[in-house]
């Protein structure tokens, strides 16, 4: 739920700030605010009531700041050109404003002494208390938020604080920031699961693991509830890591701020609003934001003067030390929102006892047909997630090992009657932020070399169901868990290899009952498995299909040999792939499949010989010669 508000007073040029006008004043500097941020001198601009001798009146003006106000003169030796004096905007004359004032993004931590509470490790964990990434110093937890699709709760801060310019999505976050306490082992929160920076915000979301949380905001006493939308006028106030309860009043609107975030990074141009300094609840050290309030959520204030629950705006920057007056700036909550693809109150998720949309389903073709169990040599090898060894996602499910970190099996349904159409684009694979990153290979195996991030069960098995589901089998698929290293040959469909086509090949030369086919795979384990970058890589894979013909299950086990002699030289083999048996695969993988699969495993009295070695057998040259 959003709420509008409105500011208080009227207006010295009436009918000027109708919403029709405000909305062309918008559309200016969405369209021609970057053209003047391009002067090195201009920091922001934005709508702002014009200021007369420091005091703000009641006229709006397009308001820009600048780091150095000289007179027209010095203009050319400043190297800075000359602002209009006003624009023609829809056939009115609009004044401009002029002042001094730069914004600097607030990781940086200053010396002075912040509540020992928001400081420290805490469980359960509260907004307005320290929050960064691992490799920055400290922000601030800005409220609760949950994912759009599943639920998930995850804590709201600022690019700058979660992602940092040497960060990536999956990163470890710990709470308090390093520059509170650099024992970060000890205070790990969570992962890094998305970010933005831009013109949409400074903004990213971060899990929850291992620890509880209130979404009561510290000292605030009041949780997130809605959004609202800021407008000149509006009291706001802020519960932050270094100077705590601060209040402000909205000063400018629609700002567009440039912010420099260092070397690595450079300008960025941030979409927001401004916040300036309450005269009637002026701050203790006369400062509204320092370093380490980066990342607190803005609250409106209830007529009555108490925090609401309705949020305006995530903090992202304030004055740097040098600039007279004391401002900050904030993006809007709902743009923030929208990019990072959360809400306020989690969507509501079926009921537990049912398997709709969650993990594997053993009854999807209409009869029982169980997931795999880890046979003795390998059962203490399991990581287990809450006591279990089977870890659900969106229509698939799988068991990881952890001495070889990557899935001993994983199981997913295929509704071909109801495959959706979902982009891949931007979707980054990342680690599960449920499991320790010690049982998962992430993105360090595969860069500078032609190993693929292969997926086991394939991204457009996954995406059917609703469009919910299907967005979000489409995120779920790119999980490290998911996947494993592949040479680029072999992973890449338009290479021409049959491997990723065996589901395909089933729709078109089976009459597959209701178009729904359920399929294990993984990767085979062997003791001599090449070893690179610490990781031993299997050069073995199993796939088994299982599908209803005529009311009767069906199933089909294929093995394909990966020749990993590629990684180091550039002769190309072949990958061949066989037609084996579910005994074989049980045999070579330690997995024990449920019998009524294996019965329906019509290969295995095909052979000549149930003892016939695999490598006497003639590897699949095309899907036609698989006996179906």
């Amino acid at each position: 739920m959003a709420t509008r508000k409105t500011p208080s007073g009227e207006s010295a040029n009436p009918g000027r700030d109708s919403n029709e006008f405000m909305d062309k004043l918008k559309q200016f500097v969405r369209t021609r605010g970057a053209d003047y941020l391009r002067d090195h001198n201009i920091s922001s601009v934005g709508i702002g009531y014009k200021q007369t001798g420091g005091k703000a009146t009641r006229e709006l003006s397009i308001q820009f700041t600048v780091g150095e106000k000289v007179v027209p003169e010095l203009l050319e030796v400043l190297g800075t050109e000359e602002i209009p004096s006003s624009f023609i905007i829809d056939g009115v004359e609009v004044p401009t404003d002029v002042i001094q004032r730069k914004f600097e993004p607030e990781f940086r931590v200053v010396s002075e002494a912040a509540t020992p509470a928001r400081k420290n490790r805490i469980d359960p964990v509260v907004p307005g208390v320290s929050v960064a990434n691992r490799t920055v110093s400290a922000g601030t937890i800005g409220c609760m938020v949950y994912d759009r699709v599943d639920g998930t709760p995850y804590i709201l801060s600022n690019w700058h604080v979660l992602h940092g310019p040497l960060g990536r999505i999956g990163d470890e976050i710990v709470q308090p920031g390093p520059h509170d306490d650099n024992r970060v082992q000890l205070n790990y929160f969570g992962k890094l699961i998305r970010s933005h920076l831009g013109p949409a915000g400074d903004c990213a979301i971060a899990s929850i693991e291992g620890r509880g949380f209130n979404p009561e905001i510290l000292e605030l006493g009041v949780k997130v509830e809605q959004l609202g939308e800021a407008e000149l006028g509006d009291k706001v106030i802020k519960s932050g890591r270094t100077t705590a309860v601060t209040h402000g009043i909205v000063t400018r609107i629609h700002t567009i701020a440039k912010i420099n975030y260092g070397a690595i990074v450079g300008e960025k141009l941030i979409g927001g609003f401004e916040i300036g300094p309450d005269e009637n609840h002026p701050p203790e050290n006369e400062e509204i934001s320092m370093g380490g309030d980066s990342g607190s959520a803005w609250l409106f204030k209830s007529i009555n003067g108490r925090p609401s629950n309705v949020m305006a705006g995530l903090h992202f920057a304030g004055e740097g030390p040098e600039n007279p007056n004391e401002h900050a700036v904030a993006c809007y909550a709902r743009s923030v929102f929208e990019k990072l693809e959360i809400v306020l109150v989690p969507p509501p998720q079926p009921d537990p006892g049912q398997t709709q949309g969650r993990g594997y389903r053993l009854n999807f073709l209409g009869i029982l047909v169980n997931l795999p169990k880890l046979g003795p040599a390998i059962r203490n090898d399991a990581f287990r997630l809450s006591s279990s060894e089977v870890i659900p996602y969106t229509h698939f499910s799988l068991a990881m090992s952890k001495s070889r970190r990557f899935a001993s099996w994983v199981a997913w349904n295929i509704d071909g009657g109801n495959i959706k159409r979902v982009s891949r684009n931007g979707i980054p694979f990342v680690v599960d932020p449920r499991l320790p990153t010690a049982v998962q290979v992430g993105n360090d195996l595969y860069s500078g070399n032609r190993l693929d991030r292969g997926h086991i069960a394939r991204r457009a098995d996954l995406v059917w169901g609703t469009d919910a589901e299907a967005r979000q089998a489409n995120r779920d698929s790119f999980f490290f868990t998911n996947i494993t290293p592949q040479m680029d040959n072999f992973n890449q469909g338009s290479l021409g290899g049959i491997w990723g086509k065996l589901e395909d090949a089933v729709f078109e030369e089976v009459d597959v009952d209701n178009l729904k086919v359920s399929v294990f795979g993984g990767p085979v384990f062997r003791s001599d498995d090449r070893v690179f970058r610490g990781v031993k890589i299997p050069r073995e894979f199993y796939k088994i299909i299982a599908f209803m013909e005529g009311g009767a299950l069906k199933s089909k086990a294929f093995l394909l040999t990966q020749n990993l002699d590629q990684l180091e030289v550039l002769d190309l083999n072949q990958f061949r792939v066989f037609q084996v048996t579910l005994v074989e695969v049980e045999q070579r993988t330690s997995l024990i499949f449920p019998n009524t699969l294996k019965a329906a495993d019509a290969f295995a009295e095909q052979l000549e010989t149930a003892s016939e070695a695999l490598s006497d057998r003639k590897p699949l040259d095309s899907l036609d010669e698989i006996k179906w």
